[in-house]
């Protein structure tokens, strides 16, 4: 048996090393894209599959479940979801500046919906990714490599000959680090690209002339343009986008306001909470202005309509909606790409600058590879026209051979003494040829229709077009402004087919000053039901429904549309609630669930006591607890900005029962379970902080509990029920502070 060696390490090290291991495989292998190709892993292998199995962009759709299947088979040993929201986002015009997969079949909407089940769907190529991505992977411009269990080579960059990394953009969440790259018109880019292979020493500023900004798939606004230099020359920062608003005039003098391009950002879900954050502004009374709201979005493209009243303020409408929806949002830019096998962030000349090296490193792949072919075939092309001009005396050797092999050595090197020849100067003749190998295989494998005169013409002619083939990649190979012009003559073409309008418009845009218009301040009543439903009327509305609301609801108290309310619940938590956030209308609306507007949370406490938190700020409240704990505390301690805090401390198993506002004049009734009264001045109730549990107020019997809690002024007759029977409350015996109280016989 081998012995085994132990290597003893220290753990820190080994975990230090496997998460760094990790964290590059993820950067490199998953989240990043290549700043050559601007590509991922899983989308270059999804594009190289779709070319290895032919579904080109003019032969018929495959089934993306076939797609997913032979990718994840033969090159990304990953999730097949992975793999193909991946090929759905490249056949998403709304998310990719040119789609690069052709795809046929529900692959989702701008508004969220996702694509159909890949069993469903159907892709192939686009045209742009086939001539433009795919071209000339069999010409060896770039490296292959093993896959992952090396039966198969995958190409380790895709030969992609304009800057998709800018064009496209990226999105990718790595360890530790994340790029977002917007997407830019290809027209600019190319432009871009040209400018700086003519004068590589261009600035950013100069190269903007070019490039004006991103060039977003959803249109939109940039309107931050001044920060748009320090961005491409940094690679980071943040640019300003808002959707584009249109005013169209409607019948009788109103008008509404159309949305027509939404910001990038709001792509998906987005647009969703977007007509839910402007219901929200006309329930919470922000706006008056807005009568009705529609999505009628479709194919054609988006269209928000929002319908105005009349004279309604437009300017500071459409202000509003920048500042309070995401209509205005920040795009943050971080152009983090995979550059020389490691992660850098870069500038807009860095990519241009890596993308220019690599179309010259492609075009020298290529047009050694070209010149290698032509070579080849000039070799070849000499001889068979240097055979032509002695074919006789070849037909001879033929003829005359007992094999090829024999025939071959001939022709070669002259070797003669297997072969039968008429004459001896044929002899002589054969023994001075000296074809190259291939040469001699060409003119034995050529056939005899190859003698005919036109034949002959036309070898000569594929000759003399070799040779001017030798002469120019010759050219392009030792000319640095010959390969460029190549290349810059590409790029002009791949413009001219593919290139589109601008879709973003770039300004510097004022900042969106919204006046909020300030709510006339007047007295309310609030109402809530026993179900939870809250809303505030007018005074005036309460009176005349007086009956009805005391009857239909179990909290009623006045206060000011512009003030704020205090909801004490059983678990010690003060939920704060700003009354302008109440629906305001008829007494017979239903209102709105108090549990939607704050903090509240009815499936996990219950409510004891509400108050106005105006009303209270110069009172001080009664906290009451089960255990029989008792405490006063200032009203000024619960005028806070927080929206929940803990009102007072509970100690465990122990919850509020009872808070109401108490005065030293009063006379505090302490109720158990039970059926234990006692009772004692409020002066004999301690003064503590909310944070503090506070003093015992009665002396609890075994399994007894505090129920309510009473206050009645001094001389005044006040009657409770207990069970059946009725307690006179200033009948009790006054008592002192922790005592066990009572007995009722109710």
């Amino acid at each position: 048996m081998q012995d085994s060696q132990i290597i003893r390490t220290e753990y820190s090290e080994v975990m230090k090393k496997s998460y760094i291991d990790y964290a590059m495989s993820v950067i490199i292998a998953r989240a990043l894209p290549d700043v050559r190709d601007g590509l991922k892993p899983v989308q270059r292998r999804t594009l190289y599959d779709m070319y290895e199995l032919g579904i080109k962009w003019d032969r018929p759709y495959r089934k993306c479940a076939r797609i997913v299947g032979d990718t994840m088979g033969k090159y990304h040993p990953h999730g097949d979801s992975s793999i193909y929201e991946a090929l759905v986002v490249m056949a998403q015009e709304f998310k990719k500046g040119m789609v690069l997969v052709d795809g046929h079949g529900n692959f989702g909407s701008i508004e969220g919906d996702g694509a159909a089940a890949m069993r469903y769907t159907e892709a192939r190529l686009a045209k742009l990714t086939q001539e433009v991505y795919l071209a000339d992977l069999d010409k060896d411009i770039v490296n292959f490599l093993p896959n992952f269990d090396e039966t198969e080579k995958e190409p380790e960059v895709l030969p992609v000959r304009i800057p998709n990394l800018l064009i496209n953009g990226a999105e990718g969440i790595a360890v530790g680090m994340a790029t977002s790259i917007p997407t830019h018109n290809l027209g600019e880019v190319i432009d871009a690209v040209k400018a700086y292979m003519k004068n590589d020493e261009i600035s950013t500023k100069q190269l903007m002339n070019y490039v004006k900004g991103p060039d977003f798939p959803t249109g939109g606004i940039v309107v931050n343009k001044d920060a748009l230099l320090n961005i491409y020359e940094t690679g980071t920062g943040k640019i300003k986008i808002r959707g584009k608003v249109e005013v169209e005039e409607m019948k009788g003098g109103k008008k509404r306001l159309v949305i027509s391009e939404i910001p990038y950002t709001m792509i998906g879900a987005g647009i969703g909470k977007f007509l839910n954050d402007v219901y929200a502004l006309v329930e919470a009374r922000k706006t008056g202005d807005i009568v009705d709201i529609s999505n009628q979005s479709s194919k054609e493209g988006i269209r928000i309509v929002l319908e105005l009243k009349k004279g309604a303020d437009v300017e500071n409408l459409t202000n509003m909606l920048y500042k309070k929806t995401r209509l205005e949002d920040t795009f943050g830019v971080n152009m983090l790409a995979v550059a020389d096998g490691r992660p850098e962030t870069m500038g807009l000349k860095k990519i241009i600058e890596h993308h220019v090296d690599f179309q010259f490193e492609l075009a020298t792949r290529k047009y050694k590879t070209l010149l290698a072919k032509e070579l080849d075939k000039k070799e070849i092309q000499e001889g068979l026209i240097k055979a032509c001009d002695v074919i006789d005396l070849i037909i001879e050797i033929l003829r005359g051979s007992q094999s090829v092999k024999d025939a071959k050595a001939c022709l070669t090197n002259g070797i003669t003494e297997n072969i039968r020849f008429k004459s001896s100067i044929s002899k002589k003749m054969a023994a001075m040829l000296r074809f190259t190998e291939r040469q001699a295989t060409a003119i034995l494998e050529m056939r005899l229709y190859k003698l005919i005169g036109l034949e002959i013409e036309a070898l000569m002619k594929e000759h003399e077009e070799t040779i001017k083939n030798i002469a120019r990649y010759e050219d392009i190979l030792n000319n640095y402004d010959s390969m460029a012009e190549v290349i810059i003559e590409d790029l002009d073409k791949i413009k001219k087919e593919y290139a589109g309008k601008r879709r973003t418009v770039v300004e510097n845009a004022k900042e969106a000053v919204y006046e909020e218009k300030k709510i006339e301040e007047q007295e309310v009543v609030f109402l809530m039901d026993r179900f939870g439903y809250a809303k505030t009327i007018d005074q005036a509305a309460y009176e005349r429904n007086k009956e009805a609301a005391d009857s239909e609801n179990k909290y009623i108290l006045s206060c000011m549309n512009t003030g704020k309310l205090c909801v004490f619940t059983n678990t010690g938590r003060m939920h704060q609630i700003k009354v302008p956030d109440l629906p305001h209308g008829k007494f017979r609306d239903k209102g709105q669930p108090i549990d939607n507007i704050s903090n509240y949370d009815s499936t996990q406490e219950r409510i004891v006591y509400i108050c106005d938190s105006e009303q209270t700020r110069y009172a001080k409240l009664l906290f009451a607890t089960k255990q029989g704990m008792i405490k006063k505390v200032e009203g000024t301690e619960f005028q806070v900005a927080k929206r929940t805090i803990a009102a007072t401390k509970l100690q465990e198993e122990d919850e509020v029962v009872n808070v109401q506002v108490i005065n030293d004049n009063q006379q505090v009734v302490l109720q158990t379970k039970d059926g234990f009264f006692l009772r004692f001045g409020a002066e004999e109730v301690s003064e503590k902080k909310k944070g503090a549990v506070g003093v015992r107020g009665i002396r609890l019997k075994k399994n007894d509990e505090l129920e309510n809690v009473y206050l009645f002024e001094e001389g005044k007759e006040c009657k409770v029920l207990y069970g059946e029977k009725e307690v006179t409350l200033n009948r009790l015996k006054a008592a002192k502070r922790d005592g066990t109280g009572t007995k009722s016989r109710g």
